[in-house]
């Protein structure tokens, strides 16, 4: 390739760049865990958010919009990182995603000083959920006790006397464990933290059966899920234990397990069994798209999608007033008609919605999941009233 080739190239590209760059007059940035064990809980978030943007006419607000992907590769050093960098170098207008509790909570200090928009669409830890809540943080997704709450009364109800725990060992693990006690009046054998990402469970899980409970709660997201849920059915406890989950066996980890998790309960906001108003439609469009079914993690980048247009029109696009488009923000989640049902912003940025409980069974040969009911309707969570909004 010649010089004047090279440089002809490279004009091309500016060109391109600057005509996208003059259009796309909002600018955000996604961050998540895009490698590595969890990397389908990113993936689904960042595709559903896409899928979004795409049924607005690939605007949002009315304008066109640049997503700028980081990969925070699940380590809060580096989501403290991205996130400086979107803000001091992208100028971006709000971040999306913010992977998972301990990446998030890494990455709050330039977010709180910049007031620039955040929306977490994995995470509601509950640091910021009680006296640390902040004026430009949402969490799209949930407060993390929540779909543990969900589960524990649904073991209050169904009867269960003996229960067993067991969590990774950071913020949400410690959040979902709280969560479920909350809830669940019996007597819990013993709660169990494990490592992150921790690939064999095979020593803890003969610890469990050694207890003898009626049941076992467990918060295992993306690969953590399918290595315990496997090694879980292939110990034998899946016919003697129920095994009762949040964010376990998901959208993202059920093609991996299929008959190693028929039996399973699981609690969660949203799934693909529920018929509100505009779900099988998003179910329809992200299936033919990425040619797999989404889960909640996309369903709550498609939300997010649908919030953040909401909020751009209140604003007319311009977001240079971040406490004007913050306060947007909150607002625009009463306006959304969001596919898992019922939403709006609670006073500290957490989501007040529905928290349902949905089995995994057998449909001739495929595996898929049904609505056993809503154990707890339009939650709000147990740290609010600690929120003073500044």
């Amino acid at each position: 390739m010649t010089s004047r080739t090279i440089w002809k190239f490279m004009a091309v590209s500016a060109a391109t760049f600057g005509i996208c760059a003059a259009q796309a007059d909002v600018k955000i940035g996604f961050t998540g865990p895009l490698s590595g064990p969890v990397a389908a809980v990113g993936q689904d978030q960042y595709d559903g958010f896409m899928l979004g943007i795409e049924s607005l006419g690939k605007k949002l607000g009315g304008e066109a919009v640049t997503v700028l992907r980081e990969d925070d590769q699940l380590k809060p050093e580096l989501g403290n990182q991205i996130a400086r960098k979107l803000i001091d170098r992208d100028k971006v207008d709000a971040i999306v995603g913010l992977g998972f509790s301990n990446v998030l909570m890494a990455s709050l200090p330039r977010i709180v000083e910049s007031g620039t928009v955040a929306i977490a669409t994995n995470a509601g830890p509950s640091p910021i959920a009680g006296s640390g809540c902040l004026p430009n943080v949402f969490s799209m997704s949930w407060q993390n006790d929540g779909a543990a709450e969900a589960m524990g009364k649904y073991a209050q109800d169904s009867g269960y006397k003996r229960v067993y725990l067991m969590a990774p060992n950071y913020q949400a693990g410690k959040d979902y464990i709280a969560g479920f006690k909350r809830f669940y009046k019996g007597q819990v054998l013993d709660e169990v933290y494990t490592q992150v990402n921790q690939p064999d469970y095979s020593a803890e899980i003969a610890q469990l059966q050694a207890a003898g409970p009626d049941a076992v709660f467990v918060f295992y997201p993306g690969g953590m899920g399918v290595n315990f849920v496997k090694q879980f059915s292939q110990a034998g406890l899946m016919k003697k234990t129920a095994l009762l989950s949040a964010f376990t066996v998901d959208g993202t980890t059920l093609s991996s397990l299929r008959e190693a998790a028929v039996g399973t309960v699981s609690g969660a906001m949203w799934d693909v069994a529920l018929k509100t108003p505009g779900n099988a439609d998003f179910i329809a469009s992200f299936s033919k798209k990425y040619g797999r079914v989404p889960s909640h993690y996309a369903a709550v980048g498609f939300d997010t999608a649908k919030l953040l247009d909401i909020a751009l029109r209140k604003v007319k696009g311009n977001t240079s007033d971040k406490a004007a488009f913050a306060a947007a923000v909150k607002s625009a989640g009463a306006e959304l008609k969001s596919v898992r049902g019922p939403f709006r912003f609670n006073s500290n940025h957490m989501p007040v919605q529905n928290y349902y409980a949905f089995q995994t069974v057998k449909d001739g040969a495929n595996v898929t999941v049904k609505q056993l009911g809503t154990p707890l309707q339009e939650h709000q969570d147990a740290y609010v009233a600690q929120c003073k909004p500044r």
